[in-house]
């Protein structure tokens, strides 16, 4: 929530930042590397906006919105 809070919702256009929630399959997941963002304590996975179509496919359930900051 941090990059969000500190950064998304202060630095776009529209100065919010959504924080959400969702599962994946770990199959899917495996194929891509987590990196390291903005501190050590920020992991997140790579993937590539043409995997997009398929990240949806993968998604189990709904997707839930869990906070919002505004800058």
């Amino acid at each position: 929530m941090q990059i969000v809070r500190d950064w998304n919702a202060k630095c776009n256009e529209d100065k919010i930042g959504y924080v959400t929630k969702f599962k994946i399959r770990k199959d899917f997941l495996d194929k891509y590397e987590v990196r390291i963002v903005g501190g050590k304590n920020h992991e997140e996975y790579w993937i590539p906006a043409e995997d997009l179509e398929e990240f949806n496919k993968n998604l189990i359930g709904k997707i839930e919105m869990i906070a919002e900051f505004r800058g």
